[in-house]
């Protein structure tokens, strides 16, 4: 994945990187009872594709994904090579009994998985992450950015 600046501005969703299962039909289409449709790809989307916000603070990068349903336990977050974080989790389909009998099935199952590439500044090291009301939110503090000295150079004549 290649960097991408636009008018040399920082573009954070620019770097969202590929997601190898987007677009794949993580549902399962099976039941045993009423009258379903199959599971598309389309259904699972909203959930296989989590809509993440990223923000950047003058302390830190903030993250805060939308996983409704989910319990901190099916979420993972996680930093690889120091500048990559990645979120990602699944909400596994419920157990069918042999006596239910289905009338709508809308709610849906499936994975989502999102890598970020973390700017320079990022302290990959220190990040925290916390689930509240379906809202996941990843904090990675910053460095504090030195400006870069400038020396004066005399001007012979």
């Amino acid at each position: 994945m290649s960097l991408i600046l636009r008018s040399n501005v920082f573009d954070p969703f620019s770097l969202d990187l590929f997601d190898p299962f987007d677009g794949f039909p993580f549902g399962s289409g099976s039941s045993t009872g009423g009258d379903l449709v199959p599971h598309t790809s389309s259904e699972t989307a909203a959930f296989a594709g989590a809509r993440i916000d990223w923000k950047e603070t003058p302390e830190a990068h903030v993250f805060k994904a939308d996983v409704p349903g989910l319990k901190k336990e099916e979420v993972k977050v996680e930093v690889e090579d120091g500048s990559i974080l990645q979120i990602s989790g699944e909400r596994n389909k419920e157990q069918e009994e042999k006596t239910d009998t289905w009338h709508r099935q809308e709610r849906s199952s499936g994975k989502f998985l999102r890598r970020f590439r973390l700017p320079d500044n990022a302290k990959a090291e220190q990040v925290r992450a916390s689930m509240e009301n379906g809202v996941l939110t990843v904090t990675v503090p910053k460095e504090e950015v030195k400006k870069p000295e400038v020396k004066s150079i005399q001007i012979s004549s």
